[in-house]
């Protein structure tokens, strides 16, 4: 239990409720020392607006992001005052505000966060409306809050600068460590292979997320700011959790054969899944030690679990005899090094906590870095390609600039008690899927409901004025700090705290909870039909898109991993670049499908087939990956002719998915006949043949490594080729139905 708490106290999200909540108590707290309770509660709601965009980011992103943030919902708190006495311009001019706010979400996740925090400005601007000097002392109050926080946001950065970096770095090893787990899970005896791959792919959507937060702070620190000895750390442990997913992602065994193979001979197997476990048992340790501050101590010696699946592997060959134990050594083998590599790596993340940083483990690795980033530019040009309906945040931007006037309509010539409430509801509930907004509108209602509840039961026995107000202050800082993560308790503790505040003010409590529950229906109501209603966003539309490109930068990295093994040298950034928006495209893909089941069975159109082709784009990740591994950490042969035939003809296929998907045409024809691709393989087992049986080395390490390279390269061939044809297949029968 306080384990737990203290995570929770030490997260990110606690963190920022705790920036946002002290940047507006303490301008609360001072002016109503000096009876002036309004202007510090103005200034309080300046740093409210302005808190949302202060998302992770190198201090000089955060800083212009702020403030930018901070004179714009101070302008447009001025420009609603300014225009709403004039009911003939006023109608046009806040549709044409919200929708040019909204659209600012086309520019990233910075520019989302920065357009909601606009946009809550305008929605809590009908709460106080002004005239004359007012209106300009207003919103010079709430740009004095909105830089109020910054201040407060710079002390939190300077008092733990690599804080944030850090736990995200721990919970990038834990999920990591979960993947691992999984692949563990893989060698039980009947183990269930879809359940476990449904979950790694889950898995892959929260690492993308959490792998791009730490892109962002890490490599724009590293390349604006130089190179400190904790973000070199950082870094070299970053780029070996990389590594050492795709290390697991790449080494796709067939368990089954494996299994069959090994059946009377239990003990390397079991063996192999303990060194598995301990693997993803060591990186899990290391996240908790991260997490808690604590000096890591590794409770596992996977040097000594190596040591057991080597002799697991001799007494296997004692046993059968060296003839009989060929193929299986070989197997056992290629396991043998994927587990050193992967111990190699984990040594790496080790060290980088417990010893000083060496230099040589960075050295080359932050080539190029800057081109892992997405790039911070905004021109119009992007502005104007989204204003189309074949963009989603175009429809949702319209979608949602009609849903807050027919609530602003519905508030004003209904006797609602704050209109603010109902656009409030509205903005905070829609999303631009189906899904997430309808979740939001179960869970914000309920959370109101709830906390009024709770609240008014509160009132009803505690009517000291101190104590209401540290409750409201409790309140504040928890609703904030479960925003992200649970929704359902941030709208109950969010509806308690404005219930304590105007328990404060107020004497008529039951009218504002009633008003307030009954407001937020209004809001949760029209936000869900307007989702379901206008221009919906329904998955099955943006399905294609994903597909497509999924399959592309799969293609992209096939293509890289056949020039590499064609010129050998060091590997590329260009190589680097298409792993990771392999990486990134499979994710996005799996949450797409996400999303898609949460929507109405009506709308999962051709969803088994979606799932399907995850599976096999994930499959095909894992088969690419697997002999661009290879490649890299063994001296290879030159690549054959046949080997690129293979390789075109996989490329070709995967062409032929894409065409699919975009020209919808199902009468696309075969690049290679059947029979000429047998021919190749049997030319590339030949060639390898040859090669072996000209010159076998002497040395026998040697002959064993050219014998894994024939048979892994072939296997990897045979097996991306069927999956680059079940791609096709799956693809035409997705867009025949």
């Amino acid at each position: 239990m306080i384990y737990e708490i203290r995570k929770f106290t030490d997260s990110t999200y606690f963190t920022n409720a705790l920036k946002v909540t002290i940047a507006a108590v303490i301008p609360v707290l001072l002016f109503s020392f000096l009876d002036n309770f309004e202007i510090g509660f103005t200034i309080a709601l300046g740093a409210f607006f302005t808190y949302p965009s202060d998302i992770p980011s190198n201090l000089k992103h955060k800083i212009n992001g702020i403030l930018f943030t901070s004179f714009l919902v101070a302008g447009v708190n001025l420009l609603v005052n300014i225009v709403h006495p004039y009911s003939w311009v006023f109608y046009p001019f806040l549709a044409l505000l919200i929708f040019l706010l909204s659209m600012i979400s086309v520019y990233g996740q910075r520019a989302t966060m920065v357009s909601f925090s606009a946009l809550l400005a305008v929605s809590l601007a009908f709460a106080h409306l002004h005239t004359g000097w007012e209106m300009l002392q207003y919103s010079g109050l709430i740009l004095v809050g909105g830089l109020f926080y910054l201040l407060i946001s710079l002390i939190f950065h300077y008092i733990r600068p690599h804080r944030y970096i850090e736990l995200q770095i721990a919970e990038c090893i834990k999920l990591t460590a979960k993947y691992l787990k999984l692949r563990g899970d893989l060698w039980t005896i009947n183990a269930d292979k879809k359940a476990i791959i449904e979950k790694q792919l889950h898995l892959q959507v929260e690492l993308n997320t959490i792998r791009q937060n730490i892109r962002e702070v890490l490599i724009s620190s590293h390349t604006t700011s130089g190179s400190s000895n904790q973000n070199r750390k950082m870094l070299i442990v970053f780029i070996s959790l990389t590594e050492i997913l795709e290390l697991a992602l790449s080494t796709s065994f067939d368990h089954d054969k494996l299994h069959q193979k090994f059946d009377d001979h239990p003990k390397v197997l079991l063996t192999y899944q303990s060194l598995a476990y301990n693997l993803a048992a060591s990186l899990k340790q290391l996240s908790k030690s991260i997490q808690n501050k604590t000096k890591y101590i590794s409770k596992h010696t996977l040097l000594s679990d190596l040591n057991a699946l080597q002799l697991a592997i001799t007494d296997y060959e004692s046993d059968l005899g060296k003839n009989s134990a060929s193929e299986g050594v070989f197997m056992l083998t290629t396991m043998l090094q994927y587990a050193e590599k992967q111990v190699e790596k984990i040594k790496i993340v080790e060290r980088a906590f417990t010893l000083a940083i060496n230099s040589l483990d960075f050295k080359g690795k932050d080539k190029d870095l800057e081109k892992f980033l997405t790039p911070q530019y905004y021109p119009l040009s992007t502005l104007i390609q989204n204003l189309s309906f074949s963009s989603t945040i175009f429809r949702h931007s319209l979608r949602l600039t009609i849903t807050i006037l027919i609530g602003f309509i519905i508030g004003n010539i209904l006797p609602f008690h704050n209109v603010y409430w109902i656009l409030l509801t509205i903005l905070v509930i829609m999303r631009p899927g189906y899904g997430l907004t309808k979740q939001r509108s179960f869970h914000r209602i309920f959370g109101t409901i709830l906390g009024g509840l709770i609240a008014f039961g509160v009132l009803s026995l505690v009517h000291n004025s101190i104590a209401i107000s540290v409750l409201s202050i409790i309140c504040m800082l928890l609703g904030f700090s479960f925003t992200q993560t649970n929704y359902k308790i941030s709208a109950t503790f969010v509806t308690m705290y404005i219930v304590f505040i105007y328990g404060i003010l107020a004497p008529n409590i039951t009218d504002v909870i009633q008003y307030r529950i009954l407001d937020t229906i209004v809001g949760a109501t029209l936000a869900f039909l307007a989702n379901h209603f206008l221009w919906p966003s329904w998955e099955f539309l943006n399905i294609p898109i994903y597909l497509e490109k999924s399959i592309k930068a799969n293609q992209n990295y096939l293509k890289e991993i056949s020039i590499f093994y064609n010129k050998k040298g060091s590997v590329s950034t260009s190589y680097r670049l298409a792993r990771k928006n392999a990486f990134i495209e499979i994710g996005n893909l799996m949450a797409s499908f996400q999303r898609m089941v949460q929507e109405p069975k009506s709308k999962q159109k051709q969803l088994p087939q979606v799932y399907k082709l995850a599976i096999l784009n994930h499959s095909l990740l894992s088969s690419s990956a697997s002999l661009g591994t290879y490649i890299q950490s063994h001296k290879t042969t030159s690549a054959s002719d046949a080997f690129n035939v293979v390789v075109d003809t996989v490329i070709k296929n995967l062409d032929n998915a894409i065409a699919l998907l975009k020209e919808n045409d199902l009468d696309l024809k075969e690049n290679l006949a059947k029979e000429d691709l047998a021919m190749r393989f049997s030319e590339l087992k030949n060639i390898r043949a040859k090669e072996l049986k000209e010159g076998i080395p002497i040395d026998e390490e040697a002959f064993q490594l050219k014998m894994q390279e024939a048979q892994l390269v072939i296997e990897q061939l045979i097996w991306l080729t069927n999956l680059s044809e079940n791609i096709v297949k799956t693809t035409k029968e997705l867009i025949a139905t």
